[in-house]
């Protein structure tokens, strides 16, 4: 799709499934409308596919996972060709931030930012690929233990309409550079880059069937990959109980599994730590990519000395944000992605007001000349929010915060670790060590001291209790796309015959 600097109209494209390296018809039934969530225009429609589109696609990653040309390569040239495939999406990167702007509806400073650092992942990957070493381990007697590892296999990965790319990338990136494959069912909302990398890393030399593509609903198309008997790994990132749903159906047939799940962010602010700059990070983490994020910062919970300021300051910052087409390099928020989520905004403005929280601002559908049509909704702040309303305990996945009051470190602890989730958490202070005794005993698996959002190819990813299972990044989810296998070898000459000499034998094994 060639996308203007500011498109006006579109030319509606069909797409089909991306299988051995090219673009293929699938599905049996209606096609789906992709939408740019700015006008609510149809952009593209895509297949929903079917079993035998899923199977199709399971047995060309399988061929290419044991075939000569990617199974068979060795790591130093798979290294290279994965460093390549960076350069390659670094090449492209114009029409791929301008693609997933119109497809997901970032504004196009965002998208350009976030975009340009994806290229590091799989050079990041690529180096550890070609550092890392098996382990020779040592044990009693004389024998020599050591380890093999071998590539798992093929890695299904269901990747949501927030961060297509990005959250492809944590993935695909540690696939390549291990030597598995993969089939992927990006959300239907927003599939339009990844097929776009999809062509692109195969016009730069991935074999086929490395990287495919099905297209599709996710309670369709994306259970019956979850599902699929072939599979050796499971990543998903969505809601949680779509993790129950398809980690469930991924453990009938024992694949291993990484899912980043829903979240429900606490924000420690602590009255050492500048307002200004707390109301800052607080804005920046509750209202970047309109909120829809796992680790938004949904929950804002302000010591009690500092908490009016906070909150006027809050809502001053909130009321200067400028909404409106994402392609206006002035624009600092865009829509939501479908009229539906900005529905579920919407209700959650409408739970806070029956619960008794105080609205400080927003609340409502935002109005965007040219774009009436569009999902904006103006960024919301709630205050004088309770530990048992739902805006404190639910995920609402928009530009939407809640300001809660604590007294001391330890009633900001037990305001934080109330929920179910345990995703990410934050902490705002300028105490060195409350900032480390807060970080340990915070329930979360990221935790940011005086920033937020920041993540890093080396940096191990992931939550705990409802929001998943697993860690994407680092030498964490490196590991995890091997199977291990210990060779033990003895290098004695030593006679053995245990049946013959039973009583005096020291060990068994």
């Amino acid at each position: 799709m060639n996308v203007p600097s500011k498109p006006a109209s579109i030319d509606v494209e069909i797409h089909g499934n991306f299988i051995d390296g090219r673009e293929v018809e699938a599905g049996g039934g209606a096609m789906l409308d992709v939408r740019n969530p700015a006008t609510g225009d149809v952009i593209a429609r895509i297949p929903n596919s079917t079993a035998e589109d899923i199977d199709r696609a399971m047995r060309s990653a399988r061929a290419a996972f044991e075939g000569k040309a990617w199974g068979g390569m060795d790591t130093r040239a798979r290294a290279r060709l994965v460093n390549k495939l960076a350069d390659a999406f670094e090449a492209n990167l114009d029409s791929l931030y301008r693609l997933e702007t119109l497809n997901n509806g970032r504004p196009i400073n965002e998208t350009r930012a976030q975009l340009s650092r994806l290229p590091d992942f799989f050079r990041y990957f690529a180096g550890v690929a070609l550092s890392r070493r098996d382990s020779v381990i040592p044990v009693e007697g004389p024998y020599l233990n050591y380890t093999l590892r071998t590539p798992i296999g093929i890695v299904a990965n269901c990747t949501p309409f927030n961060h297509p790319l990005m959250i492809l990338c944590k993935s695909l990136a540690v696939v390549l550079a291990t030597g598995c494959v993969t089939v992927v069912k990006p959300s239907e909302y927003t599939p339009l880059t990844t097929l776009k990398l999809a062509q692109i890393f195969t016009e730069a030399g991935l074999p086929p069937g490395v990287f495919n593509i099905v297209l599709g609903l996710g309670q369709s198309a994306g259970k019956m990959l979850a599902e699929h008997g072939d599979i050796n790994k499971l990543v998903l990132t969505g809601g949680t109980e779509a993790g129950r749903i398809a980690g469930s159906a991924a453990a009938r047939v024992f694949a291993h599994q990484t899912m980043e799940l829903g979240g429900k962010t606490p924000v420690m602010v602590f009255d050492d730590f500048d307002v200004d700059r707390a109301v800052n990070y607080a804005a920046f983490g509750a209202f970047i990519g309109a909120g829809q994020t796992c680790v938004c910062a949904s929950r804002h919970i302000v010591q009690a000395s500092i908490y009016d300021e906070f909150v006027e300051k809050l809502q001053a910052k909130t009321r200067s944000i400028r909404i409106g087409d994402p392609f206006d390099a002035n624009t600092q928020l865009g829509p939501v992605i479908s009229a539906r989520q900005r529905d579920r905004v919407l209700a959650y403005s409408g739970y806070g007001h029956q619960d008794g929280a105080r609205l400080v601002t927003g609340g409502v559908a935002a109005k965007v000349p040219g774009h009436d049509a569009g999902y904006f909704v103006e960024p919301t702040v709630f205050a004088d929010v309770t530990s048992d309303m739902r805006i404190f305990q639910e995920e609402v996945f928009g530009p939407f915060t809640s300001v809660t009051p604590f007294k001391d470190e330890a009633d900001a602890l037990r305001l934080a670790n109330d929920s179910p989730f345990g995703l990410a958490a934050a902490i705002r202070t300028r105490d060195v060590a409350r900032a480390h005794r807060v970080a340990a005993a915070v329930k979360a698996g990221i935790v940011w001291v005086n920033d937020h959002h920041r993540l890093d190819p080396a940096s191990p990813w992931g939550g705990v209790d409802d929001s998943g299972i697993g860690r994407e990044c680092g030498t964490e989810s490196f590991d995890d796309h091997f199977n291990t296998k210990s060779v033990m070898v003895a290098t004695h000459e030593q006679p053995f015959d245990w049946y013959r000499d039973t009583a005096n034998q020291k060990r068994l094994n």
